[in-house]
């Protein structure tokens, strides 16, 4: 079966122009909100706050369930499904713009049925369809990412057809608006139904393939190198000027997430074996943290994010995940090194979250939103003549401490951000000095941010979203409770126990099983594989804390229930939704770590800290099984693995097999190519340039990585070039030259700062392929493409650093079609010689001479 263009033509004009992608967001205009109609629709009674918020529209909403797809069944409609989430600035901009407006909700009444889901709630829903959307983008050669809020448009069974994030109201120059968007929809649903229902086919049936979870094929060596090859990867990574991992030189303005996954990781690793230079990196990603935008210096607490590489200025939504991430990171970093600076942000991290994000019943709140009004940040940010009428006499000194201008840099206010020469002097300070700061500049301000704090208090407050969720209570317990001994707050841990006993008790359903959520004082919704394991997690913390045998226990009859509700018994590893729940277009296993650890990485850790404390072997042996299924993933993407890579660490102490990961190789230059340790060798292959991503999208058919045969660039002569292409299994790429002339053959293409060319380039011969129905073979890559060549570099070059963009232009196909073409781009920085230097071959195994026959020049 394969894709009917024409549908695709009618939907590429439709929805490729209307989408915008989450980094256009921020130019758009947001109107305030007007006033709500006393009128209700299906969402008056769901207890989420996002879906409340949507419950006076005049869009005739439904909650996800079976009524609105027997509904869409019954009259043949399609489904309109729109995903947020409460603290979402962009998903309240299209409540307002889009869902407020009476026309627009009269064509979504008429002609379609329309789904609301908050995506914190069903996170199992929103993995499906965000992968669907990018499989639908990628399917008509949109640019396009995802982003929140998720339009996207079903058929009556729940395949998606079509989709986009923001729509505006209206058409405007480059982007069509709403209605058109509908309109054609409709016109393709009425005339071309047939070609449109097959189209859905295809975009499900590779969502499906795409979240299927992965088989272990060849068996990787569980050792310390997958925590060396992490911990040079996500090392290599740091912005050397303004700290913040992941940093991207070709977008070094790019907005910057606290990545405390991350963090913690490279933490963890530094206790084990030390790394100066990485520790200095680190040091330098927390202080800039501490003094930037993205920290609440008035009221506590982390933003969600930063839009700018100086972490200056916030998307200001505040999480209870990153809350509690961050404090173990902050906790960490004092509890090594003594800071007074980390001590007293991971307190007022802590202060915030009792003060601000804590239930009555002790439970915590899921998040604080944006904006106020309509206007993002309003709550948050401050004017000058503010601070003078506030803090009078020693308003100056704070204004030139906090950096605040007549003329704010954004445009609603000033953000805060302190200067860091406003740190203590001294970038350490022992345990005693750092118990009360009183003395210290980092806490000369704190009467004047208590000022603020007051006068902030009786400002109009951002929405807060009072659900309380499993999961991200269990990192916020276990946050408390590590955090209670390094801090010397015993309080900390009655904080923790007062959440645990509360999860425990009243977030169970009839048969005793964990449930999701609890908001508007009901529990509901099965619990998802993140919900068990960040709780676990949590409980363990609480027994490290207090050595009180019931949070054990608890922890222990949490951890049998996810065995026996979640474990793939024939492949390993666990589902993220429980064996009960219900059936959707996809059910996957979670391995990558994002805004949180992954639900796999987490559990191995636990099953492996159960086992050492129960003596029960048969819980290591469920670790292992879950590391090795997923140490493939682990090998050939190691910074969006983390975790789990500090779990094969864990799991080698437990049996007694580690001899620590090997840090030695890893400076504090940022660079791509960092020591990548194959599991079969002996020597280590160092990368000249890789794909820089954190993870590969999961809809990524060709990975690549280059290598030279020299450690360094030699000025006046030639080092040999390779570059290694991983095609996804069942995927093939056209070979070069290619077989037929309207074929697009895979080619690469060099460009060098330094003046360096490529000559010479010898791709390898293909094989014969044959369409199902075709007569003619056309010649392929499968599996590994190695394209070899030379680079010459000009001798004036010497004694500087080269940057280096490597292209790779291919056309994907399988058995069904072929996707649009396509280049991905290999980035790497690497020295010139100096003349007469000596440079030294490297990547021996690699650069043998190639067999003859096998290639042939371009």
């Amino acid at each position: 079966m394969r894709l009917d263009r024409r549908v695709l033509v009618t939907l590429i004009g439709l929805v490729g122009s209307a989408v915008l992608c989450e980094r256009d967001l921020a130019s758009q205009e947001a109107s305030p909100p007007g006033n709500k109609a006393e009128r209700t629709n299906r969402l008056a009674t769901e207890s989420s706050p996002y879906l409340l918020l949507h419950a006076h529209n005049p869009v005739d909403w439904y909650p996800w369930g079976p009524e609105a797809f027997e509904k869409a069944r019954k009259e043949n409609k399609l489904v309109f499904l729109s995903v947020g989430y409460s603290s979402c600035y962009w998903c309240h901009v299209m409540e307002r713009n889009v869902f407020s407006n009476e026309a627009i909700a009269k064509t979504l009444n008429e002609h379609f049925v329309c789904i609301k889901v908050d995506r914190e709630e069903r996170p199992d829903i929103d993995d499906i369809y965000m992968t669907a959307l990018q499989v639908y983008f990628q399917m008509i050669g949109s640019p396009s990412n995802g982003g929140w809020p998720l339009s996207m448009f079903l058929t009556p069974d729940a395949k998606p057809v079509a989709g986009g994030t923001y729509f505006p109201p209206e058409d405007s120059e480059g982007s069509q608006g709403f209605p058109t968007v509908l309109e054609k929809l409709l016109d393709v649903w009425k005339n071309q139904h047939e070609q449109m229902l097959a189209n859905a086919d295809i975009i499900s049936n590779e969502t499906q393939r795409l979240m299927r979870p992965k088989i272990a094929l060849k068996t990787i060596e569980i050792n310390d190198k997958l925590t060396s090859t992490a911990f040079a990867a996500i090392a290599s990574s740091f912005d050397p000027e303004f700290g913040g991992i992941d940093f991207n030189a070709r977008n070094p303005e790019g907005p910057k997430f606290p990545t405390p996954t991350k963090l913690n990781f490279i933490q963890q690793v530094l206790r084990r074996t030390p790394n100066p230079e990485v520790a200095q990196l680190l040091d330098l990603t927390l202080i800039q943290m501490a003094c930037g935008g993205i920290r609440d210096h008035v009221g506590g607490g982390f933003h969600r994010y930063s839009v700018d590489r100086r972490w200056s200025v916030p998307h200001f939504e505040k999480m209870l995940y990153d809350q509690a991430q961050l404090t173990d990171v902050f906790v960490e970093g004092f509890r090594t090194s003594h800071n007074p600076v980390y001590k007293q942000v991971a307190e007022e991290i802590l202060e915030f979250v009792t003060r601000e994000m804590t239930s009555p019943e002790g439970a915590f709140y899921s998040a604080i939103d944006a904006e106020t009004d309509g206007i993002e940040g309003e709550y948050f940010v401050w004017e000058a003549s503010e601070i003078d009428d506030i803090l009078g006499d020693s308003a100056e000194r704070f204004k030139e401490a906090y950096r605040i201008k007549d003329l704010s840099d954004f445009e609603h206010g000033n953000v805060l951000r302190l200067s860091p020469r406003r740190l203590p002097k001294s970038a350490t300070a022992t345990q005693d000095e750092g118990k009360g700061l009183a003395n210290s500049e980092f806490d000369e301000f704190t009467a004047d941010r208590k000022k603020l704090l007051a006068v902030r208090n009786l400002r109009k407050k951002p929405l807060r979203d009072e659900k309380v969720l499993t999961c991200w209570n269990g990192l916020m317990i276990g946050a408390f409770a590590r955090a209670a001994s390094p801090l010397q707050h015993p309080e900390y841990v009655r904080v923790a126990e007062k959440a645990a006993t509360f999860l425990l008790e009243n977030l169970r359903d009839p048969q005793g099983r964990l449930l999701h959520v609890w908001t508007g004082n009901q529990a509901k919704l099965n619990a998802y594989l993140d919900d068990y394991a960040f709780l676990i997690d949590g409980l363990l913390a609480l027994y490290d804390a207090t050595e009180d045998s019931k949070w054990l226990k608890s922890a222990k009859r949490l951890q049998d229930e996810q065995l026996r509700l979640f474990l793939d018994e024939t492949n390993g590893g666990f589902f993220f939704t429980s064996h009960h729940h219900e059936e959707l277009l996809a059910r996957t296993k979670n391995s990558y770590d994002g805004v949180l650890p992954a639900g796999n990485s987490v559990s191995a850790r636990n099953l492996i800290r159960l086992s050492k404390l129960t003596g029960i072997e048969a819980y290591r042996e469920e670790a292992r099984a879950t590391i090795e299924l997923l140490a493939s993933s682990m090998e050939q993407s190691p910074r969006g693995l983390a975790n789990l890579a500090l779990a094969a660490t864990e799991l080698l102490e437990a049996e007694g097999e580690t001899k620590g990961a090997d840090t030695r190789e890893v400076t504090a230059e940022v660079t791509p190519a960092a020591a990548q340790q194959p599991a079969a060798s002996k020597e280590p292959l160092v990368v000249l340039a890789d794909q820089k991503e954190e993870r590969p999208k999961k809809d990524e058919l060709v990975t690549g990585r280059a290598y030279l045969s020299t450690d360094k660039l030699p000025p006046g002569g030639t080092s040999q070039f390779l570059v290694l292409l991983d095609v996804k299994e069942g995927w093939h790429i056209n070979a070069n030259p290619p077989s037929q002339e309207h074929l697009i053959p895979t080619k690469v293409t060099f460009k060098s700062k330094a003046g360096a060319k490529l000559s010479d380039p010898k791709y390898p011969k293909g094989h014969g392929f044959k369409f199902e129905g075709e007569e003619a073979e056309v010649d392929v890559y499968e599996g590994e493409v190695a394209i070899r060549g030379v680079v010459t570099v000009p001798e004036k070059a010497a004694g500087q650093m080269d940057e280096m963009e490597i292209s790779i232009t291919y056309q994907a196909c399988n058995d069904t079609g072929c996707r649009p073409p396509k280049t991905i781009k290999l980035t790497g920085k690497l020295a010139v010689a100096n003349r007469g230097e000596t440079v030294k071959n490297i990547n021996a195994r690699l650069f043998k001479e190639a067999p003859k026959g096998e290639e042939r020049r371009k």
